[in-house]
């Protein structure tokens, strides 16, 4: 292995590192890329001595603090950002439309969280009883806080 493919072993294990980092979470490619600089610094010793082996070991933590350290005060953060507001809410719970009992129709299919069409009021709604197909009449079994829990209904 030439002095080349040492570089591009290193420069490979800082960029697994980064984009672990910045871009793909779970720390997996950022323990590849810690073993590719590794590899690189061992191959070092044992290709070219000792010598060039501290060499490259310097170079190598000089390298991965100075690209850390630009990432990190450059913009990147900034361009990585959700910059949307999110302005919507889950249900809010009209209580004087929505009550325990209050009849409506599945709109979406319930498995087990889904859409009820209470009037003309559309809520997310949880299943009691699992799966509740669409256009099936249910009915509001219990209102907790936001969550509203509802079962088929067996009047008709």
């Amino acid at each position: 292995m030439g002095y080349i493919s040492l570089i591009l072993l290193i420069l490979l294990g800082i960029v697994l590192m980064i984009l672990d980092f910045l871009v793909i979470p779970g720390g997996v490619v950022a323990i590849i890329g810690v073993l590719c600089m590794i590899g690189g610094v061992v191959t070092a010793f044992v290709q070219f001595g000792a010598t060039v082996g501290f060499l490259t070991l310097v170079l190598t933590a000089i390298l991965t603090i100075v690209f850390f350290w630009l990432m990190m005060r450059s913009k990147t953060w900034r361009r990585l950002q959700l910059k949307t507001k999110i302005d919507s809410k889950m249900n809010e719970v009209d209580e004087s439309r929505l009550t325990v009992g209050t009849e409506g129709v599945a709109i979406s299919r319930l498995a087990p969280t889904g859409t009820g069409l209470f009037g003309d009021m559309e809520v997310e709604v949880v299943s009691l009883q699992g799966f509740i197909d669409e256009n099936t009449p249910i009915v509001i079994h219990k209102i907790e806080g936001s969550k509203v829990i509802v079962e088929i209904s067996h009047q008709n």
